[in-house]
């Protein structure tokens, strides 16, 4: 459908108007020298890559899917989930559930490489929809059944969006964790997309932009030296609320400090900056058209948001949830982008899934 952009698409300010014309005029000057080219990848398991550690599936068109298993053995469980990491993140992030509620509700827990992370191979071809089919074929190759859960966060939780528009019929229940907003999504008033991009820092408001407009200079932005880049995927302490803080040490868990090395070990475009590629490119649907794949109440959808995030600001996930009603909206007061990770966060936004009885 057609695409409606936003009245501010462009920033605001004559200023950054002005300093828009030199990032062209410099983006030119790059294209001229080749150096918004990006290095190829370093594919796991080839002669100049690193080497494969992992459990992984091979998908129909020849790529790997890398992956760890969590929870109750897969041939006794009842619940089987699939968890879609973040940006900048892997498979030894999927959701931290608690042993105890692992056994308790028999639940069967996958983390996965997406495209370009960690040991996954990259996918240039990589699209709204190739994540959807990606999830379906891991599914059918690590034999779930006809039916599982998803859950994503952050950039995880905006590809959930891609699971229900592409695969409903393969769903048991849903859950999307802060999920990721592309600015130009269609029907979304203007004054909630104006509230919710004025939330970013200036350099995240110049790299969306970008990403969107500009797709093949998306390398050259995030490695030149001219303006700030990215402060989300630079890390910067400014887009973490007081409550992010307070559990950010959890992520120096023995365990993934071990692996946290392989993140980025194939590169970074296609990993980092193939997500804002299509993360904040054209989409051929918006979240708004998607029909409840639960008509008979069989199975969830559920959104948790912090009101406190700075990463991915409030504003789309509640306006969805306001026209979608048959999703289950939980906004969390006081809690940024991290919450998934607090003390006991998890287990409760796995009840809620699989049990539907906490609000």
């Amino acid at each position: 459908m057609g695409e409606k952009s936003p009245s501010y698409s462009s920033p605001p300010s004559s200023g950054m108007a002005k300093r828009l014309v030199i990032v062209l005029i410099v983006g030119l000057i790059a294209l001229t020298y080749q150096s918004n080219t990006p290095p190829p990848p370093k594919i796991c398991g080839t002669q100049n890559g690193p080497p494969v550690t992992s459990t992984r599936t091979k998908l129909k068109d020849g790529r790997h899917v890398a992956y760890v298993e969590f929870g109750v053995p897969k041939n006794e469980a009842k619940h089987k989930i699939i968890f879609i990491h973040g940006f900048k993140s892997f498979r030894y992030d999927a959701l931290p559930v608690s042993k105890e509620v692992l056994e308790e509700l028999s639940i069967y827990l996958i983390g996965f490489d997406r495209p370009g992370y960690g040991e996954s191979d990259p996918n240039p071809k990589k699209t709204v929809k190739s994540i959807a089919t990606d999830i379906e074929e891991m599914a059918d190759n690590l034999q779930l059944g006809p039916k599982f859960y998803v859950i994503g966060f952050s950039m995880g939780g905006e590809a959930v969006w891609s699971v229900l528009k592409h695969i409903p019929h393969r769903l048991a229940g849903a859950a999307l964790l802060g999920p990721v907003a592309n600015f130009w999504w269609s029907g979304f008033p203007t004054n909630i997309i104006k509230e919710s991009w004025d939330v970013q820092l200036p350099q995240d408001k110049w790299a969306v932009w970008i990403a969107h407009h500009f797709p093949r200079l998306v390398y050259w932005w995030n490695t030149q030296k001219y303006f700030p880049k990215s402060s989300v995927l630079d890390f910067d302490p400014r887009v973490f609320s007081s409550a992010d803080f307070q559990v950010l040490p959890k992520l120096a868990n023995p365990t993934r400090l071990s692996f946290a090395g392989q993140i980025l070990q194939q590169g970074e475009y296609e990993s980092l900056h193939r997500d804002m590629i299509v993360g904040f490119g054209k989409w051929d649907f918006s979240p708004l058209e998607i029909e409840n794949p639960f008509p008979n109440n069989e199975g969830s959808v559920h959104i948790w948001h912090g009101t406190e995030d700075l990463i991915v600001p409030v504003q789309m996930s509640r306006y969805i949830a306001q026209k979608l009603t048959w999703i289950q909206y939980h906004e969390l007061p006081a809690s940024g982008h991290m919450f998934p990770i607090a003390d006991g966060m998890a287990d409760i936004i796995v009840k809620s899934l699989l049990l539907e009885k906490i609000d």
